[in-house]
């Protein structure tokens, strides 16, 4: 079998729409305004119990977070319906999105439970939606994740969140925490214990906190899309020529 040839002057590309193709440009990931106010993230966390871990260690991260200069806001998924439970206008779910809306990057902390990401977890992130009209809520935001566990140290509920992440078109830190055996890490009042599982998550708002300040004002850019280009403009003719019509 002879090997297809490839050339990159003379092959032509029958499929492609050349008014959509844009050949990405090193000076248009330069931020023609760079922001100058803290960068603003939003933090869930997994579970409703009186002692949570998840609910500890996402406290620490945004006292951390603080500390290195970003604003931050915690959502209490307490009283947040399932889905489909009730309308888009509850109030809950109407906060979640908000703050959806607010946020330039976001911090997702849930128990492994069963193996997974908790129900309370994945509820929280199930009203987010890809979409609300024109304004996608997530595309091109930043994403950390961690996971507290009860045993050994598990990857399993951060694993299934960087798939989230990556669905919700945000842009997932490499850098992640799990802290095992969660109830032997955290003080009678709340803070968390010195040691390396600290440390990892120093390392990890420290990253996010570089991947939101330089993606921040280059995410339209990251995220713009050919596909999205070629549909916009075959939905802009439909419409030029139903009124020609």
């Amino acid at each position: 079998m002879k090997r297809a040839r490839v050339s990159k002057f003379t092959d032509k590309l029958p499929n492609l729409d050349e008014s959509c193709f844009q050949s990405p440009q090193q000076a248009l990931l330069a931020p023609k305004q760079v922001s100058t106010h803290p960068p603003r993230i939003l933090m869930l966390y997994g579970s409703l119990r009186a002692r949570s871990y998840s609910k500890l260690l996402t406290l620490e991260a945004a006292r951390l977070l603080e500390a290195m200069g970003a604003e931050v806001r915690v959502f209490d998924p307490l009283d947040l319906p399932q889905p489909d439970a009730a309308p888009d206008s509850h109030p809950k779910v109407q906060e979640l999105r908000d703050l959806a809306a607010w946020s330039e990057g976001m911090v997702w902390c849930s128990p492994e439970r069963h193996g997974a990401m908790t129900g309370i977890m994945k509820s929280q992130i199930d009203w987010i939606p890809l979409a609300l009209g024109a304004v996608r809520p997530t595309q091109g935001k930043t994403l950390a994740v961690m996971e507290v566990c009860g045993g050994s140290q598990s990857f399993n509920a951060v694993n299934q969140m960087r798939i989230l992440g990556r669905w919700m078109r945000m842009i997932t830190i490499p850098n992640q925490s799990s802290v095992a055996k969660a109830f032997l890490e955290f003080e009678e009042d709340g803070r968390m214990k010195p040691s390396a599982y600290y440390d990892r998550v120093v390392d990890v708002m420290e990253e996010l906190m570089k991947f939101t300040l330089l993606t921040r004002d280059t995410a339209p850019y990251l995220v713009d899309r050919y596909s999205e280009r070629k549909g916009s403009a075959e939905e802009l003719s439909k419409r030029v020529n139903q009124k020609a019509i």
